[in-house]
């Protein structure tokens, strides 16, 4: 394995056990430092308005749309490009085009297998630091409803804190970070860190990666090794964006888009790709600090 490795994590938003359609939910650049150990995380905000390769000729000249359609586009669904690897593929080339990014490998994983990989751990036990309340006037359900402190959480309750956004994307961010510091947790616990390759085999095929059963154990190797305050995630600092409307022409309509400096972001992008930036500081995981970074419990 080399000593640095930049994956594309994305979370599909289709509920099917194919990788034909759907969104990229979530985006994340996950850095590996396999020397310290040491592993950072970079959440995309998916409303990004992009020059996406290859779409053009299909789409009547328009090659600019969201960031998370690069990864529906090129699926097999759609199938707007010749890359080998598909959708993971195009959101890659679409990231490194518009923002500099360096990747070396992809892991895409649908809403069905994360329900499926969290519930066959056993679940998951995700702290709070305040209550996340995701009903509405039309959705009053308490599954909604994840109070302050410590909730144990089955695969679908977990799919549903991960997904609620009711106080905006970024909040959403903060929620998947913690829902992610705690599969790690369970993955690295004694009662679930001898059965990793038992799981690697079980889910191969459900998972969309270029990545090797070898490859995913040495991974999962560096995750029983690393120290809490050696998993940081980290996003853009907010006060870079702000909302907007832009006009689509495929969906003929105005669309919501974040309107920021872009040679900004790949400025931070240079600096993550390099190791430089975010620097931990020692913090719980949820808490905010001016440089909007994270540290796993």
């Amino acid at each position: 394995m080399l000593s640095t490795m930049t994956i594309l994590a994305i979370g599909s938003d289709t509920r099917s056990d194919q990788y034909l359609y759907g969104l990229a939910d979530a985006i994340r650049l996950v850095r590996i430092d396999s020397v310290t150990p040491k592993i950072t995380v970079l959440e995309f905000p998916r409303d990004l308005w992009v020059e996406i390769p290859d779409i053009a000729d299909n789409l009547n000249g328009q090659d600019h749309e969201k960031l998370n359609q690069a990864y529906l586009y090129g699926n097999p669904g759609f199938g707007y490009t010749n890359d080998p690897a598909q959708g993971p593929g195009l959101l890659a080339r679409t990231l490194a085009l518009n923002f500099g990014t360096h990747i070396d490998h992809y892991a895409a994983m649908n809403m069905r297998t994360f329900v499926e990989i969290v519930d066959a751990v056993g679940g998951i036990d995700v702290t709070l630091p305040e209550t996340v309340d995701g009903r509405t006037a039309e959705d009053t359900n308490t599954r909604l409803l994840f109070p302050k402190g410590e909730n144990h959480l089955n695969g679908t309750r977990a799919l549903t804190l991960a997904r609620t956004r009711i106080n905006g994307t970024f909040e959403r961010a903060d929620n998947q970070n913690l829902v992610l510091c705690a599969l790690r947790k369970k993955l690295t616990s004694p009662s679930v860190v001898a059965n990793i390759p038992d799981l690697i085999k079980s889910f191969q095929g459900a998972v969309q990666t270029d990545l090797s059963p070898q490859q995913l154990s040495q991974l999962a190797c560096i995750g029983t090794e690393l120290k809490p305050e050696n998993i940081i995630f980290t996003n853009f600092p907010e006060d870079l964006f702000t909302q907007d409307r832009i006009y689509d022409p495929v969906f003929k309509k105005d669309v919501f888009a974040w309107n920021t400096d872009y040679d900004t972001l790949r400025d931070y992008v240079e600096q993550f790709n390099s190791g430089t930036w975010p620097q931990p500081t020692p913090i719980y995981v949820a808490q905010k600090d001016e440089g909007d970074t994270r540290i796993c419990q």
